[in-house]
């Protein structure tokens, strides 16, 4: 046999149950209860304290994102940097190893130069010419100017190599330039040339000469 009905099984109780638009359940027989002063009060300081945290996450958000940016400059920076650097340092060792290179080389030159030298300025020194006899002469003078030529091409090669060297012939030459006495403009001068200076030199002196003897030459006849 069939069981009574039961109204209640097909009532949902969610349903009649519904909430306000403020969030509180409104009592059961009014469910368009408008909301109360204090559930506004309490909906405006809910809204204020979400507003609030919304902006310190936005605060938040902001200082993440400079912070970022810092971040990206510097390893901007650094890239940058570091390849500039490699490009300096690389090049920068590259032109000094071949100065120190160049230098050791100049540097080992300068020091056999040296040595040669000196054993030139000896080999001349040792030449003593009040000894030479008639009879070994000119076996001696030879051998002296064998020994001074060979300085001299020592010299030579090491001034083309060395420009402290060339730089002291230089101030050699200016020094024996001003210690010589300056040429006469007339030293080169033609014949011709010397007399059509000499007449240039001489002209008002003749013309005086002129002018007094015709003077001379008026008062003479005007005597007779």
């Amino acid at each position: 046999m069939a069981s009574e009905y039961d109204p209640t099984e097909f009532v949902d109780a969610d349903l009649l149950a519904q909430k306000s638009p403020f969030g509180s359940s409104a009592p059961a027989g009014d469910p368009l209860r408008a909301p109360t002063r204090e559930e506004v009060d309490r909906k405006v300081v809910e809204a204020q304290q979400k507003l609030a945290e919304l902006k310190r996450a936005q605060e938040d958000l902001e200082r993440e994102r400079a912070a970022l940016e810092e971040l990206r400059r510097r390893q901007t920076e650094f890239q940058t940097g570091r390849q500039e650097m490699i490009h300096h340092l690389t090049r920068g060792l590259g032109l000094l190893e071949e100065a120190e290179f160049s230098a050791r080389r100049d540097a080992e030159q300068m020091v056999k130069t040296v040595a040669d030298f000196r054993d030139a300025l000896d080999k001349i020194q040792a030449i003593h010419d009040e000894t030479w006899t008639k009879d070994n002469f000119s076996i001696e003078l030879t051998r002296a100017l064998t020994t001074i030529e060979n300085a001299r091409m020592e010299w030579n090669s090491a001034r083309l190599k060395f420009n402290v060297l060339a730089g002291e012939q230089k101030e050699e030459a200016g020094v024996e330039a001003a210690e010589a006495p300056a040429a006469s403009p007339l030293a080169n001068a033609s014949f011709s040339e010397l007399c059509r200076f000499g007449l240039a030199m001489t002209w008002p002196l003749v013309l005086v000469a002129l002018t007094a003897l015709a003077v001379l030459v008026a008062v003479l006849m005007s005597r007779h």
